[in-house]
């Protein structure tokens, strides 16, 4: 997966229930990475470790839209489909 999100990514991931399953896990693993490296590096920095805050809010959000219901069903009811 390349390091930008293109926009034709975000449409089929608003219309195709699998994909968005896959397209979160991806990018909350990826985002868990480089949270992981920075904090690594970030040696007590104040900008790095807001940085850092911010990035695990954004990956509990993408983590509560991975286990939230309505993603669960849309993903159950979008297998089921095909």
């Amino acid at each position: 997966m390349s390091d930008l999100v293109t926009d034709d990514d975000l449409a089929r991931a608003r219309q195709d229930p699998d994909f968005r399953q896959r397209f979160y896990a991806n990018h909350l693993d990826r985002l868990l990475e480089k949270l992981n490296d920075l904090r690594k590096k970030s040696g007590g920095d104040p900008t790095m470790d807001k940085q850092i805050k911010e990035g695990v809010e954004l990956a509990v959000q993408l983590a509560d839209r991975l286990n939230s219901r309505e993603n669960i069903e849309k993903t159950k009811n979008g297998s089921q489909a095909a």
